[in-house]
């Protein structure tokens, strides 16, 4: 329950209206409270003779009493439950804008499925203790003053019988509350492994149909969601303890009332108003009593939800911007590495002692075997990560010392694993630069040779792609990434093999227009082709994490190396496949 103080800090923005709701509430049930004492008065004076009149007076003070508790009723839960929306709203922001700050490993650790569960099912729960949470305490221990108060009015002995009952209720809550927080966990944890399963499936929808694992994937699903279902029944059966229970102590108070009460009205020492009244305000005391283990519920289930949700907040975001970054006025695109050193496990090294220099304007390739540690030395540029050894620096100045966004906005990172988003292909490359004009969204698409192949759909840059970009093929995505870095007019360009999936011809193209558009800026290029890094400036060749060669396109093939047995070898791959086309032809 601990983790429920946690909310406080989202509470505190509607105090005054979770105030006014408890006016509300007070109110409302004071009015309750009369309607007993009114039918105790109509009843007593059946037995004086009341005049028709009265009774007529009786019963419109009634029913004037139920519409205007009706109307606070109505006030009361639309000020608690619409803060609660808000408490939601804003609990739901500072979640999401959390998980935007943490970086990649915190991704490489957690299921998308198990995120998107706590975004919703755990966060509805926590919204159910400020909501329901809030609102039937206020209004049950309202009522149950007000009903107390009236029933030791007419009788304090027959009040202190059905007293007796409380501590029965207590251990109830009790013993089943830590239960329901157990059952909860276990629930909400189970709900993450199949939302996981379900979204896993849908964005692997083609690997899944082409290996025709549907019917395993079916029964694997079928699997965790019987798993589900059983700790839900298990989580039923508590709750299905509880309500029998509440009322069978209440129907054990009811018998002390028609035992002690009827006694006391055949002894003179009530009225049959007082005892009817009794009656009356008995039954407004027994929804406190069942809502005593609603609320423990919700509240139970809110904590366990509400511990989920804190594990993502304690997460310590790693990356962040310093307190006070260092700026740089005019970014010119150097960057050096001053013996990098990588680990993601803090055990084995994917970066060894790596150190080199950038120059700013230049063509930088880096190529080398699977695994070697492409792909990680480029993500220590834009701070995907930082290095576990040495240290990073863009303009002379260190990346762990300069404010996160004024270093990525100078950067534009094309992955090979291109994401676009379920939207217009405009709207995709628009991400790159909301505010970039018409002639600047033309040129990037111009160079990236998408606009070539949007020419060709009926609906032009309109055309809406699937989830992740899946109706278009693996080139159309790639270059639709690549207009949209160049959309961001970047002053360092890194393309860590987003050129894969296009064919040589295109790449070609590609690679022309890159040459006039990165003038004066610096790109580095990661790729498995030489075709595409002959022309850089300097080629890296990275072996389990160290730097095994370097130097231009030439140099390389002269020294004979890993680079050289590269360029042999597509060389003659490239020589077959022409003569292949040739026999065909």
């Amino acid at each position: 329950m601990r983790s429920l103080l946690r909310l406080w800090p989202y509470l505190r923005p509607y105090r005054t209206q979770l105030i006014i709701g408890a006016l509300f509430a007070i109110f409302n049930n004071a009015l309750g409270a009369l309607m007993p004492w009114l039918v105790k008065l109509a009843v007593d004076g059946l037995s004086t003779s009341v005049s028709p009149a009265l009774l007529g007076e009786y019963a419109a003070a009634l029913v004037g009493l139920a519409l205007a508790a009706g109307v606070l009723r109505y006030c009361m839960r639309m000020v608690l439950i619409g803060a609660s929306r808000h408490v939601e709203l804003d609990l739901r922001n500072a979640v999401f804008a959390h998980l935007e700050k943490l970086p990649v490993s915190f991704y490489n650790r957690h299921r998308t499925g198990d995120l998107m569960t706590r975004m919703t099912s755990d966060l509805d729960s926590v919204r159910s203790v400020v909501g329901p949470g809030v609102m039937y305490p206020m209004d049950t221990v309202a009522m149950a003053v007000f009903s107390l108060t009236m029933m030791i009015l007419i009788s304090p002995g027959l009040t202190g019988a059905v007293l007796l009952c409380a501590p029965f209720v207590s251990l109830t809550v009790f013993y089943l509350g830590r239960a329901t927080y157990r059952w909860h966990v276990r629930i909400q944890e189970q709900f993450s492994v199949l939302s996981a399963c379900a979204q896993e499936n849908l964005a692997g929808v083609r690997v899944v149909r082409a290996f025709a694992q549907e019917e395993r994937e079916i029964q694997r699903f079928d699997k965790l969601n019987r798993e589900y279902v059983e700790r839900n029944l298990g989580m039923v059966k508590l709750q299905a303890l509880f309500f029998p229970a509440m009322f069978f102590m209440f129907e054990v108070a009811a018998a002390l009332i028609l035992l002690l009460g009827g006694r006391g009205i055949l002894r003179g020492e009530m009225t049959l108003g007082d005892f009817v009244a009794f009656i009356g305000y008995l039954g407004m005391l027994a929804w406190p009593m069942i809502a005593v283990g609603w609320v423990a519920n919700l509240f139970q289930r809110g904590a366990a939800s509400m511990h989920r949700l804190c594990e993502i907040l304690d997460t310590s975001p790693g990356i962040a911007s310093p307190p006070q970054p260092r700026r740089v006025e005019n970014p010119r695109g150097e960057i050096v590495f001053e013996g990098v050193g990588l680990s993601y496990d803090g055990n084995s090294e994917a970066l060894h002692n790596i150190s080199l220099t950038i120059p700013a304007g230049s063509t930088v390739a880096i190529v080398g075997r699977t695994g070697s540690g492409k792909s990680s030395l480029v993500s220590l540029i834009p701070r995907l990560f930082d290095p576990t050894r040495g240290r990073v620096l863009v303009d002379g100045v260190p990346t762990t010392e300069r404010d996160l966004s004024e270093l990525r906005n100078v950067i534009g990172m094309v992955p090979q694993d291109a994401l676009l988003f379920s939207d217009t292909i405009h709207e995709n490359i628009r991400f790159g630069s909301a505010d970039a004009d018409e002639k600047a969204f033309a040129r990037a698409a111009g160079v990236s040779q998408i606009a070539k192949d949007v020419a060709e759909f009926s609906d032009g840059f309109e055309t809406l792609v699937g989830e992740r970009g899946l109706t278009l093929s693996g080139g159309q995505k790639g270059r639709a990434a690549l207009a949209r870095a160049l959309l961001g007019d970047p002053r360092i360009l890194i393309l860590d093999d987003a050129l894969a999936a296009v064919d040589t011809h295109t790449e070609e193209e590609i690679l022309v227009g890159l040459d006039s558009y990165m003038i004066g800026r610096t790109s580095i290029i990661i790729s498995h082709r030489v075709s595409t890094v002959r022309r850089a400036d300097c080629i890296y060749v990275l072996d389990s994490g160290r730097i095994a060669e370097q130097g231009t396109h030439d140099e390389l093939l002269a020294r004979g190396g890993y680079y050289a047995d590269l360029e042999r070898r597509q060389r003659l791959e490239a020589e077959l496949e022409a003569m292949n086309e040739m026999e065909r032809a």
